[in-house]
C-alpha cells in the first residue's frame, strides 16, 4: 500500500470522523435544549442518531489500526481479527440502528409505505456489507494460516541447509 493511498485514506477517515463528532454534539445540544414540536419523536431519533454516529466512529477506528498494521506490514496476524471483528459488530449495531430509525419513521409513511420498504432494504443492504467484510475475514484468516504455514517451511528449509 503506499505512501499516498495511505495518506488519502486516513484524510477521508479524519473528516468524516470529524463529521460524525460533529454531528453528536449537535444532537447533544439539541436533546439538552430544542424542546419536541410532537411531528416526530425527535428525543429517540436523536439518541438513535447519537448510537448509529458511535458505532460508525467505531469501524472508522478499525479500518485506521488495520490500514496502520498494512502499512507496517503486521496485517497478516492475529491482532487484525479483533479490528475486522469489532468492525463487523460496529457494522450490524448500524444496520439495527437503522432498523429503529425505519421502525420510528414507519407510522408517519402509512400514506407511502414504499419509504419504508425502501428503508427496510437499506438496512438489509447494511448487513449484507457485514457478511462481506466477514468473507474478507474469512480470506485473511487464510492468508494468516498461509503466512504461519510458510514460516514453519522456512524455518525447516533453513535447518535442512
Amino acid at each position: 500500500m503506499g505512501k499516498l493511498t495511505v495518506r488519502a485514506l486516513r484524510a477521508v477517515l479524519t473528516v468524516v470522523l470529524a463529521g460524525t463528532v460533529f454531528v453528536q454534539a449537535l444532537m447533544v445540544w439539541a436533546l439538552a435544549t430544542d424542546p419536541e414540536d410532537g411531528s416526530l419523536p425527535l428525543t429517540p431519533l436523536r439518541l438513535i442518531t447519537i448510537l448509529g454516529m458511535m458505532s460508525a466512529q467505531v469501524a472508522l477506528v478499525c479500518v485506521w489500526r488495520l490500514v496502520t498494521m498494512v502499512r507496517r506490514g503486521t496485517v497478516f496476524s492475529h491482532a487484525a481479527f479483533r479490528y475486522v471483528d469489532v468492525m463487523i459488530g460496529a457494522i450490524v449495531a448500524a444496520a439495527l440502528v437503522w432498523f429503529a430509525v425505519t421502525v420510528l419513521n414507519a407510522p408517519g409513511q402509512r400514506d407511502d409505505p414504499g419509504v419504508t420498504v425502501i428503508m427496510g432494504g437499506v438496512g438489509v443492504a447494511i448487513l449484507g456489507v457485514a457478511l462481506i467484510v466477514h468473507v474478507l475475514r474469512m480470506l485473511l484468516a487464510q492468508a494468516v494460516a498461509r503466512d504461519v504455514e510458510a514460516a514453519t517451511m522456512r524455518a525447516e528449509l533453513d535447518e535442512v541447509i
